[in-house]
């Protein structure tokens, strides 16, 4: 398939406000390019598609995103463009001048295996296919996850962050609902805590084969999770076959402005007493979910932060 590739002027500081002004314009994913050093722990905990070294951090930063031949790209350039003037009001965000190119297809799985290696999040061990388990970590529960081009592999900030809270709220043979379930990583590490069902909705559907093969891959069985395509927040029908009044945790790792939508509905899927885990929230966005959890009547009682991301846990009374 051919793809037209767009390579966006930005700064350093501005990237991650940027990409989610993308996001909201439709824009699913973008590739970060900077002179910004790597640490030690970044080397061996993500996979990049750039360069290692490319000379000294001058504060400059482009973002690639791709659009395939069949989407209109002159409707999607506009919302962008919307977007970006939008930021520029509050914020800093450089020239964002950008370019146009074409592209192939590339076997981004391969690419992606020179840079993809196991990690931890506290006790529980992500690995791909290509690894085997050291010794030292025999004890710890294990989640096998292959990269793929449509959903990341957990090493994001805003997963481990509900990773963490999943850790603290999961009980035995409770019910989790996971909103914009992607990969399905969340839904897993849920059943490997001793939820005893997930039930995930995703727009993609590419999700429903992720998901599918990430329980093959940790031997889950089908049953445990189930996954379909629809929107919890204006589709009557998904909202029906998710059930309401049903869930004792509910997890949602998506951009801060579609969870302020989210939440009001959210609520009626959810016991009295429910856990809501919330995630995919820039710091500077973080009142804004608070706030739409107060208003729709339930009470925050954790915010939790990783770096420049934030996870809000509120309770339905």
């Amino acid at each position: 398939m051919k793809w037209t590739k767009f390579r966006l002027k930005t700064t350093t500081e501005a990237e991650d406000i940027v990409i989610c002004a993308l996001a909201d314009a439709g824009v699913e994913g973008a590739q970060i390019e900077d002179n910004v050093p790597l640490t030690q722990e970044d080397l061996q905990q993500m996979f990049v598609d750039i360069p290692l070294t490319a000379g000294p951090d001058d504060g400059t930063a482009y973002l690639s995103f791709y659009l395939d031949e069949d989407e209109d790209v002159d409707a999607v350039l506009e919302r962008v463009e919307e977007e970006l003037a939008a930021l520029r009001q509050f914020s800093d965000i450089g020239p964002c001048t950008i370019e146009r190119s074409e592209t192939e297809d590339k076997d981004w799985i391969n690419n992606w295996k020179q840079y993809f290696h196991q990690f931890t999040v506290d006790d529980i061990l992500v690995i791909p296919s290509w690894e085997k388990i050291k010794p030292e970590d025999e004890g710890k529960k294990i989640l096998h996850i292959d990269p793929g081009t449509a959903f990341g592999t957990g090493m994001h900030e805003t997963t481990q962050l509900c990773m963490r809270q999943l850790k603290k709220y999961v009980t035995e043979g409770c019910e989790v609902l996971d909103v914009g379930t992607g990969s399905g990583i969340l839904g897993i590490v849920a059943i490997m805590l001793g939820a005893g069902h997930v039930y995930g909705t995703d727009l993609d559907p590419c999700a429903m084969d992720a998901v599918k093969e990430n329980l093959e891959a940790n031997d889950i069985a089908p049953e445990k999770m189930q996954a379909i395509i629809g929107n919890l927040i204006d589709d009557r029908q998904t909202q029906d076959l998710a059930g309401y009044e049903k869930y004792d945790i509910v997890t949602a790792n998506i951009l801060a402005p579609v969870l302020v939508e989210l939440t009001p509905q959210i609520i009626h899927h959810m016991k009295s007493g429910a856990v809501y885990i919330t995630s995919g929230i820039l710091d500077v966005k973080e009142k804004d979910v608070t706030d739409a959890c107060i208003k729709a009547g339930l009470e925050v009682i954790e915010v939790t932060h990783q770096g420049e991301w934030v996870s809000v846990t509120a309770r339905k009374p």
